[in-house]
C-alpha cells in the first residue's frame, strides 16, 4: 500500500534564497481552531491516511473527504486544480515534489503547529525555512530486497553496480517513478551520488540487464514473492515489512548509500477550510497523531517509518545505513524532465 534528509547547509541556504524572493506569511503559533468546521478536504498517497483521517475526525468532530491515491496521480491532480484548488490538506512521501509545489507558491508558509515542539534534530533538519511542508517520518527511498529461495549467499548484491551482475540478468524489479511516490527520490539519489549522467547510464545498463517496471511497491513486491523476479530496489519499509510478515525476503542497504526519504505533509495556501487544515496538521505532529501513523494493523507497510518525532519510538530499526541527503530544491527542479527521461529511456 506504501507510496514514501538531513539538508547540508547548502541546501538550507539555497532554499532560502529562492524563499527569500517568493516572501512567506508570518509565523503562527499553534492551530486555530475551527469554531465551525466545513469538510476537510484531505488529499494523500500514504499507507496510514484512512486511520489518521478517522481518528481525527472522531477526536475533533470534523468532517474528513479522503482522496487517496499514488503520488503521481495526486500531483497531477493537484496541478489541474491550480486555479482552482479543491483541497486542504496532501500528504505524501518526498520532499522534493513539495518544494517545487512551495516554489509556485502553492503551499501555506509561515504556519507553525504548536505539536512542532515535539521535533527531533532530524525533524528540525528535515523542516524548510519557510514552514510550507512539515516531516511526519522517513524511510528508505528505496534499498535491495532479494528472494532468499533464489539468491544464494555469494550472489547477494551490497551495492547498486552489483545489480548489474548477470546472475540477475532479465529478474531485476524496481517501481515507476511516475507513479511511486518513494521512486523518483531512490532515482534522483542515486543521481546525486553517480552524477547525473553516470546515474542515467547505470539505469540504462540495468535496462539492459533485462530491468522490469512495476506500478508500485506492492506490485513489486509481488513479483519478487513469486519468483518472477530474484532481487529488486524499492521502498525499505515495504521490504522490511514482507521479511518481517515471513515472506522469503532479505533487504540489504548498499554500502554506497541510500536516499533519506521524508514523508511531508502541507497546507493548501488556498484552503477553503484553513483552520480545520491547521487543526489537522498539529494533530498529526501530535502524540496521538503519531501513534495512529503507527497502527500497523491499519496502515499496513507504512507504519515502519523512522520517527522525527521524540513522542513516539520506531517499530523497527535501521543501524549502519549509509544516508544519501538529497537536496530538495534540486531534485523537485528536476522532477518533470529526469521522470520523462526515465519514462523514454528505461521504462519503454
Amino acid at each position: 500500500m506504501t507510496r514514501r534528509i538531513l539538508w547540508t547547509v547548502g541546501t538550507t541556504l539555497a532554499l532560502s534564497v529562492i524563499l527569500a524572493g517568493c516572501g512567506s506569511s508570518p509565523a503562527t503559533s499553534g492551530a486555530s481552531p475551527s469554531k465551525t468546521p466545513q469538510k476537510l478536504v484531505f488529499y494523500s498517497a500514504q499507507g496510514y491516511d484512512q486511520a489518521e483521517a478517522t481518528a481525527f475526525q472522531k477526536a475533533t468532530g470534523i468532517q474528513v473527504e479522503l482522496s487517496d491515491m499514488s503520488t503521481g496521480p495526486l500531483l497531477a491532480k493537484v496541478m489541474a486544480e491550480k486555479q482552482n484548488p479543491q483541497w486542504d490538506v496532501i500528504w505524501f512521501d518526498g520532499n522534493g515534489a513539495m518544494a517545487s509545489l512551495d516554489q509556485q507558491n502553492m503551499l501555506l508558509r509561515g504556519f507553525t503547529p504548536s505539536s512542532a515542539s515535539n521535533y527531533t534534530s532530524l525533524g528540525l533538519s528535515l523542516l524548510p525555512p519557510d514552514h510550507a511542508y512539515f516531516p511526519t517520518g522517513t524511510t528508505a527511498a528505496g534499498a535491495i530486497a532479494y528472494n532468499t529461495k533464489l539468491v544464494p549467499p555469494s550472489e547477494v548484491p551490497h551495492t547498486w553496480t552489483d545489480l548489474l551482475n548477470p546472475f540477475f540478468k532479465g529478474a531485476i524489479g524496481m517501481n515507476n517513478p511516475a507513479i511511486s511516490g518513494p521512486t523518483y527520490p531512490l532515482v534522483a539519489g542515486i543521481f546525486q551520488q553517480m552524477g547525473v549522467s553516470q546515474g542515467m547510464a547505470f539505469f540504462q545498463a540495468l535496462k539492459k540487464n533485462g530491468l522490469q517496471i512495476f506500478a508500485t511497491n506492492g506490485n513489486t513486491l509481488q513479483a519478487l514473492e513469486n519468483g518472477t523476479i530474484k532481487v529488486a530496489m524499492f521502498q525499505d519499509s515495504a521490504e522490511l515489512n514482507a521479511k518481517l510478515s515471513g515472506a522469503s525476503v532479505s533487504v540489504v542497504y548498499p554500502s554506497d548509500g541510500v536516499t533519506l526519504l521524508p514523508s511531508d505533509i502541507a497546507i493548501n495556501a488556498k484552503a477553503p477550510d484553513m483552520a480545520a487544515a491547521k487543526e489537522f496538521v498539529t494533530w498529526v505532529l501530535s502524540k496521538q497523531g503519531q501513534k495512529t501513523m503507527q497502527d500497523i494493523q491499519a496502515a499496513g507497510s507504512d507504519s515502519l517509518f523512522q520517527p522525527v518525532t521524540s513522542v513516539i519510538q520506531p517499530l523497527v530499526t535501521r543501524p549502519g545505513v549509509v544516508w544519501i541527503n538529497v537536496n530538495p530544491v534540486w531534485a523537485g527542479d528536476h522532477q518533470q524532465a529526469w521522470t520523462t527521461w526515465f519514462t523514454n529511456n528505461v521504462v519503454r
